[in-house]
């Protein structure tokens, strides 16, 4: 069932488009969903503060690729090569030239993962935790933004890019150079530094376009792994991880459907953007009674309803659109 429910996640990703898109960018992150009794594979997170565990999710855009439940006392990407892989290709299968890019914060800056992407032709671009040979590659343009800092009192930017490789070989170290873009930031009377790594070429994007246009897109992910809790993907109470596995599955599901109902139902409406709480309460979460003939189905809604209009906007459109390609 495990196999089957991850092969859904993405194929219903695949017959969302009509046509193949050039490109994609898989976003990766972790969460923590707190644990409150004496459930298998319990352990404390240090920076949670709490007893959790530490599930990875994937999503491309809005829609959801992978659910997967962890023990939180391994690495946030542990397991995240074997979901790319597998995701990775299924997509291939459909769409062979599609360009496929990974985003991700430092938590996933492993050599591991950046090899297998350099080797397999995807694109990266992680977040790369910062220290002090990384702060003193920087330190002039550091200077420069504290000077800017100093003349105006606003916080100020300074880019650059440069070629790196980990000196440590062991437990993760890189096995060869790579390009690294750095943001030497001053704002409010403190140096802000920050770096990521990318196999993207400089001819493509500029040391500023992929810290602020690319890179800082991510954070929209947030927001969908917020929705996930809108959908109660934290009620991780069962007993085995197996079965908390399953309830992420559900919460997964409910998520797939309300995005189709945000995709198909509610795009030129007011609420084409909205976030899954907000859809599950005014369009889902209502009051309405039902009485069944023997030919038909009745659906009473009172009279008071505030978004009538919007509801029957919402059935038009699911009525007008085409069926699945698959």
């Amino acid at each position: 069932w495990k196999e089957g429910m991850d092969e859904l996640l993405v194929k219903v990703f695949l017959e969302s488009h009509a046509t193949a898109p050039g490109k994609i960018i898989l976003d990766l992150d972790v969460t923590d969903f707190a644990l409150h009794g004496g459930q298998e594979g319990r352990f404390f997170h240090g920076y949670y503060d709490c007893y959790c565990y530490l599930p990875l999710y994937i999503f491309c855009g809005d829609q959801i690729l992978c659910a997967r439940i962890r023990q939180s006392n391994s690495d946030a990407a542990a397991g995240s090569l074997t979901e790319v892989q597998r995701i990775v290709e299924q997509i291939r299968v459909a769409w062979p030239e599609v360009r496929i890019i990974l985003r991700g914060d430092s938590g996933f800056c492993r050599n591991e993962l950046m090899s297998w992407c350099e080797s397999h032709g995807v694109d990266y671009v992680f977040g790369l935790a910062r220290n002090q040979r990384l702060r003193r590659i920087i330190g002039e343009q550091m200077w420069e933004a504290t000077q800017q800092w100093n003349q105006t009192g606003k916080p100020a930017r300074v880019f650059t890019e440069f070629s790196y490789q980990t000196r440590k070989r062991k437990k993760g170290g890189w096995d060869r150079e790579r390009r690294v873009a750095a943001k030497a930031e001053h704002i409010d009377g403190k140096e802000n530094p920050r770096f990521v790594v990318t196999s993207l070429s400089a001819e493509r994007w500029t040391p500023q376009a992929l810290y602020e246009e690319l890179y800082c897109a991510r954070g929209e992910m947030e927001n969908r792994i917020k929705e996930q809790y809108s959908l109660f993907a934290d009620r991780v109470s069962a007993e085995t991880m197996r079965a908390d596995q399953m309830r992420i599955y559900f919460s997964a599901m409910a998520y797939v459907l309300v995005c189709g109902l945000r995709r198909l139902g509610l795009k030129n409406t007011e609420m084409a953007q909205a976030q899954v709480s907000t859809i599950r309460t005014r369009l889902l979460k209502i009051g309405a009674r039902v009485r069944v003939s023997v030919r038909r189905v009745y659906l009473s809604m009172a009279a008071s309803y505030p978004w009538q209009s919007l509801f029957a906007q919402v059935h038009a459109n699911l009525q007008a659109a085409p069926a699945p390609a698959g």
